[in-house]
This record gives structure tokens, sequence and C-alpha cells, in this order.
């Protein structure tokens, strides 16, 4: 089993920044792909980020040259680096990995963009 927290949510104003972290109770070198998905109110969960153990990285066009996803397999910790963000990427963020054919999410952590 896998244990998967995030942090590093809050409250900014459009075109600010805002890193969030994944931490994992496992060596994230077995947990693979992490990604990072997120789901705003009465829309669905889609996917913003993903990394592979080997560093191959996957984005959803909406964040392509604004997000930056990495890992630190030494911190067993996933990071989204969110830059200029927009009003549109306000919305409940998760962390996602994939660990022995199960599929494991943490809790969440709100990001709010408004002025």
């Amino acid at each position: 089993q896998v244990q998967l927290v995030e942090s590093g949510g809050g409250l900014v104003q459009p075109g600010e920044s805002l890193r969030l972290s994944c931490a994992s109770s496992r060596s994230i070198f077995n947990v693979n792909p992490m990604g990072w998905y997120r789901q705003a109110p009465g829309s669905q969960r889609e996917l913003v980020a993903d990394i592979t153990n080997d560093g191959r990285t996957n984005y959803a066009d909406s964040v392509k040259g604004r997000f930056t996803i990495s890992r630190d397999n030494a911190k067993n910790t996933v990071y989204l680096q969110m830059n200029s963000l927009k009003p549109e990427d306000t919305a409940d963020y998760y962390c996602n990995g994939r660990y022995r054919f199960s599929t494991y999410w943490g809790q969440g952590t709100q990001v709010t963009v408004s002025s």
C-alpha cells in the first residue's frame, strides 16, 4: 500500500506561482508513474501531468509551458511547479501513483486563483 500526502495549495492571484508537493510512504522509484490530477467544481477529474521513474513527462495541453512536474527520489516526493496561474486553474489537486497494479490517491490540496 502507498500513502500519498499533498501540500502547497492556497489562494493566489492570477499570474502568480505555487509549488505543490506529494510525499509518498514508499520509494517513488517503485511507484510508477506518479502524477497530478485536478478537479474543479462540477467537472470531472483530469490529468494535469505525470512522470515516470525514468523521468519521462506528460502534460495536459492547458498547462504546457506553465507547469513543470518533477520528482526527487531521495525524498520520495513529486512536485508540481505551477507558474502563470490562471483563474481556470482553480481546482482541488490530487497526487496519484501506481504501485503493483493498484492506483493510489492523496487527499487533495485546494488551489484557488483569484484577484
